[in-house]
């Protein structure tokens, strides 16, 4: 049976190339812009085109997030102002700390930095980069194998799912990851192709510096590219068994030789590694950033060792884990049809040989798709709603893939129903979602329902129809497809993002991870704003709640955030029920959408007045640090506004045993810390939620005991230079 090939509508397979005419350019402008002598001439252009919208898109009003996740910038500032620092991944340009992440995906940012100053502009700009890259890689992956219009809906499916427009504005290490998995698919599928060794190679390049942003997240999708290959590739058993091997050893260079280096280096000569227990980067991979996100035992995490518990505080777990309310809007949208298309696609090349390209990108892209959704589905450990990022450029590619497929045998029943069902799924789907934010364009879910099932009802008849009448109806098929994560992509775009739990998409889109502002609003089940179920001691929400074991409200609780009160909580009533204090965020929590609102200098920072800021920047230089904060985010805010490096006592959490109460009082007898930054009205507090050894307690309660407060407008400090009298 011959394959109907649609060469004027782009949606056909790649016609074969005519003769290359030894006059015409191979290279050069003319080349780039024309693209394939076989392409229809719109297809570059329409390439350029998706590439250019996709980059003003993601730009438009970037600075609205100022400095996004301050944790991050804070380390982005550092390594700008020292190669030491920007080495590590130091929080402080005096290398007290580290983040709880490899630094990779800092590297870029510190170095935009470097240039063009210290502004949200330069933070963020790379980000946008990377996403419009990726957006590249995954037209190019498609493009590969299928025609130019396939391509084109990959891109554009991956540049309007709301979770990718959020996460390649924002300052976290998940663009940087998804744009080097998403590469890495692309090179293994190069080398089931013809089977040469470098392909395999770069590939393992590639989840080895993907290791140096996110750890052992670059690995979930080895187990399916390593399978597929081990399998399909056209060369014998024992060369890709070598092959394998090859690109093994590069991953481990890739990725392991900055872990040697940190290991090797004396830890007197280094900052601690963030996010340990015993200062040691292995740890933090296989414990507190590797399993303990499985088994939800984080030790030093919120709420310290989860026990296996976390799929309580993270969400709930489950096989429909990526279609709940908390994760849905975020990700979703094409999920359904995306597994259709996956399906049908390995159906129609189920008698392909061995060796079959066609079926070895379905494997890749599916397979790296599925394999990441059940990690995601079933992990108990810490887990927030923009991990999905991981799961767009799969999820774009083997949508744009399966249509491509598709639409060239549509002429056979068989496919054509496929795509019909995919059209449906899309749209009843998109249905449901836009249904869980009924204020937010009440009209839409209907044009979304009524639309997909008009361009299913053609799609059904798209083999018997004219061209014009069948591009009709894949084109309102796939409009109704996309329409609601567009609308939920523009508004994301629409807000600034700042705080360390950022979710896309409208007010009330997701239940997880809370939003700036007031009283949070939506809130986590388990203990975020406004969620249910919240830890022992704030049953309430009461600002003014004594908190046993707990997240204290504001007055002498224990075991709670480190120096009692969260800044800018100040004690006053909170609006949430059952979680962590719903309370005004006062000066901790300012910031825009996406932060969890009543957290205060745990997830969102602090805002420091200009008093503040006065106080500590006279005479800071000498000093080795500015100040000292209990948490990372709060040492990160005084640290932005001031320009100074300011010691994050404990890590993110404030439960990491950096520095001891000794190395602190050697610090301070040494004259080396100017201000101790008080965390709130109380006292006592051994970190989050009791975790960890209780250093930052033990500073804290030393500092109160020992040294001067002073005031600089509503902030607290203690004068490390100055004993209290009295």
């Amino acid at each position: 049976m011959t394959t109907h090939v649609d060469q004027t509508s782009g949606w056909g397979p790649p016609p074969t190339a005519p003769p290359a005419d030894p006059a015409s350019p191979r290279s050069g402008p003319r080349r780039l812009w024309r693209g394939r002598p076989e392409d229809p001439r719109w297809a570059r252009p329409a390439l350029f085109a998706l590439l250019l919208v996709t980059g003003l898109l993601y730009v438009y009003d970037l600075g609205a997030s100022g400095y996004a996740n301050s944790f991050y910038s804070a380390a982005v500032q550092a390594g700008s102002q020292s190669w030491k620092a920007f080495f590590f991944g130091s929080l402080d340009a005096a290398n007290a700390i580290t983040v709880d992440k490899p630094p990779a995906s800092l590297w870029p940012m510190a170095l935009s930095v470097r240039i063009f100053g210290l502004n949200a502009w330069a933070i963020l700009v790379p980000e946008v980069l990377m996403g419009v890259a990726t957006v590249a890689v995954v037209y190019a992956a498609v493009r590969r194998r299928f025609s130019a219009g396939a391509g084109l809906l990959a891109g554009a499916v991956l540049a309007l799912t709301p979770v990718a427009a959020l996460m390649f504005r924002f300052n976290n290490p998940d663009a940087l990851l998804a744009l080097l998995m998403a590469t890495a698919c692309y090179l293994v599928v190069r080398a089931l192709e013809d089977g040469r060794t470098k392909w395999l190679v770069w590939a393992g390049v590639a989840i080895g510096f993907a290791f140096l942003a996110k750890t052992l997240q670059a690995f979930l999708i080895l187990p399916p590219l390593a399978l597929v290959y081990a399998v399909c590739a056209p060369v014998s058993v024992r060369k890709r068994l070598g092959q394998l091997a090859l690109a093994t050893a590069a991953l481990v260079v890739a990725g392991g030789w900055w872990v040697a280096i940190v290991e090797l280096w004396p830890a007197s000569s280094r900052p601690y590694i963030g996010g340990s227990q015993n200062n040691s980067f292995l740890e933090l991979t296989f414990g507190y950033n590797g399993l303990g996100r499985l088994n939800g035992d984080e030790t030093g995490s919120v709420g310290g060792g989860g026990g296996g518990n976390g799929g309580g505080q993270w969400g709930e777990t489950g096989w429909d884990r990526m279609f709940g309310s908390e994760v849905g809007g975020q990700i979703s949208w094409l999920l359904p049809a995306a597994l259709i298309l996956l399906v049908a696609a390995l159906w129609a090349t189920r008698k392909a040989r061995r060796t079959s390209v066609t079926r070895g990108a379905f494997l890749v892209w599916g397979g790296s798709l599925l394999m990441t959704a059940v990690v995601f589905s079933y992990m108990a450990g810490i887990f927030h709603q923009y991990y999905t990022v991981a799961l767009a450029p799969y999820l774009a590619v083997v949508v744009g893939m399966g249509a491509g497929l598709l639409w060239e045998k549509r002429r056979e029943t068989w496919a054509a129903l496929a795509l019909a069902a995919s059209a449906v799924a899309a749209a009843a789907w998109g249905y449901v979602l836009l249904n869980r934010t009924p204020d937010y364009l009440p009209w839409l879910k209907w044009l979304v329902l009524v639309g997909g099932l008009v361009g299913a009802l053609g799609l059904i008849f798209v083999g018997r129809v004219t061209r014009q009448l069948a591009l009709a109806a894949a084109a309102v098929s796939v409009a109704a497809a996309l329409a609601g994560p567009t609308a939920y992509t523009l508004s994301t775009l629409a807000e600034g993002h700042t705080g360390s739990i950022v979710t896309a998409g409208p007010a009330g889109a997701s239940m997880m991870g809370g939003r700036g502002g007031p009283g949070g609003g939506g809130g986590m089940r388990g203990g975020f704003p406004g969620g249910g179920n919240g830890f022992p001691g704030q049953q309430n929400g009461n600002g003014n709640a004594q908190g046993q074991q707990g997240f204290p409200g504001g007055t002498g609780g224990t075991g709670g955030f480190p120096g009692g009160a969260m800044p800018g909580q100040q004690g006053q009533q909170g609006q949430g029920t059952q979680g962590f204090p719903g309370g005004r965020t006062g000066e901790a929590g300012a910031g825009g959408r996406g932060g969890a609102g009543g957290m205060g200098g745990l997830l969102n920072g602090a805002s420091v007045n200009a008093q503040a800021k006065k106080l500590l920047t006279t005479d800071a230089d000498d000093y080795t640090w500015a100040a000292a904060a209990i948490g990372s985010q709060n040492a990160a805010s005084y640290q932005l506004s001031t320009g100074k490096p300011v010691m994050a006592i404990g890590g993110f959490n404030g439960t990491d045993p950096s520095p001891t109460l000794a190395q602190f009082k050697t610090y301070v007898a040494e004259g080396k810390i100017h201000y101790f930054i008080a965390s709130g009205t109380g006292g006592g507090g051994g970190g989050m939620g009791g975790a960890g050894n209780g250093t930052s307690s033990q500073i804290t309660a030393w500092v109160e005991a020992t040294f001067k407060k002073v005031t600089a407008g509503s902030a607290t400090f203690y004068d490390l230079t100055q004993k209290a009298t009295g």
